[in-house]
């Protein structure tokens, strides 16, 4: 039986086709620049979304951090959500290695920060004080697309206070395709911009890290001393070529088939509020049912997360078709139907 794995978007596995890319790619040493198939990702992300310079990194943890360190100081701060990656998932990278403080805002449950509480959170040019150098968005957050007047209204902020603007875009392109805009669309709002490549675009791992000339050159520098250089990256580029060439618009499919697996486990007795947003499922459930859950859906072939809090996370992606969006619909509704519990009260977010 195949398993259905709805832990994340980040599971899924290289296509035939995209083996047969990274198989055929030409290589070179990447550290000295002479990778072709990585050059030609880099400047091809770079004219498609607007930026002068590009660097490809092995991950969205590390491009994030490279942005981070390229924009900042030692002493300097950055504003960011506080349930937003960059802060709270990345293992506080900013501060242990950068000695960057992070400013965190709440915020609001479309992912958006209010900007009255950015801008009040800028500080003074006092000794007293970090300096206020940086705002980080991020999109998709918790699978919300952040709407185009919202990003152009936080640059307007952004600008007016002196800082410049970070976008972690790993689910950039499901953004994109939520709004019904171009992902260029997007970036034009942002100094860097870091894109996922190994997410809902299906290659085995890289990440994008996008700006001018200077940042990327600055970020250059923290992915060697960060222990990012690599060699014949290139069969890894070719990956994610082909994941641009092939699977950007197929996202619409999972944003479908997402909104097909809530409308199948809404309603369920015990089951608490389900709500989608793109390629992601959110349903309330105390942890102790959720390993109970869990036990059950993995005799049926299918695997989910469990995490830290009382909401489950179901993520559609490139590996999940139809089929198994009715696979996962019946054996939540053989568990919930055979056993039913009282449904939470209060809905919790997941970061």
């Amino acid at each position: 039986m195949d398993v259905i794995d709805l832990r994340s978007d980040t599971v899924t596995l290289p296509t035939e086709a995209m083996r047969d890319a990274m198989r055929d790619a030409v290589v070179g040493d990447d550290v000295y620049g002479e990778d072709p198939t990585v050059q030609a990702l880099q400047q091809r992300l770079g004219r498609e979304l607007g930026f002068e310079a590009a660097i490809f990194v092995p991950s969205g943890t590390q491009s994030n951090l490279l942005a981070l360190l390229a924009h900042c100081e030692r002493g300097d701060e950055y504003l960011v959500g506080m349930e937003a990656h960059t802060y709270k998932w990345e293992g506080g990278g900013a501060a242990v290695l950068g000695s960057i403080q992070p400013q965190p805002i709440v915020q609001l449950e479309d992912g958006r920060l209010p900007l009255d509480k950015v801008a009040a959170a800028v500080k003074p040019i006092d000794p007293h004080f970090a300096r206020t150098r940086l705002l980080v968005l991020e999109n998709t957050w918790n699978g919300r697309s952040l709407p185009l007047d919202y990003l152009e209204s936080a640059h307007d902020v952004a600008r007016a206070h002196g800082l410049s603007l970070h976008l972690d875009g790993a689910r950039l392109f499901n953004a994109a395709v939520d709004r019904g805009v171009e992902a260029r669309q997007i970036c034009r709002y942002f100094d860097s911009v870091s894109v996922c490549l190994s997410k809902g675009l299906g290659a085995p791992v890289g990440s994008v890290l996008l700006g001018s000339r200077v940042l990327i050159e600055k970020a250059r520098r923290w992915r060697k001393v960060t222990g990012g250089g690599w060699r014949q990256a290139g069969m890894l580029a070719a990956a994610g070529i082909h994941a641009l060439d092939q699977h950007v618009h197929r996202l619409a499919d999972d944003h479908a088939r997402a909104a097909r697996l809530a409308e199948g486990l809404s309603g369920l007795p015990g089951l608490g509020e389900v709500s989608q947003h793109t390629n992601m499922v959110f349903a309330q459930l105390p942890l102790e049912r959720q390993r109970a859950l869990a036990t059950h859906l993995a005799a049926a072939g299918v695997r989910i997360g469990v995490g830290y809090l009382p909401s489950l996370r179901l993520v559609t992606h490139l590996g999940i078709d139809d089929a198994a969006i009715e696979r996962t619909i019946d054996a939540f509704q053989a568990f919930f139907l055979a056993a039913p519990a009282a449904v939470p009260a209060q809905r919790a977010g997941l970061g």
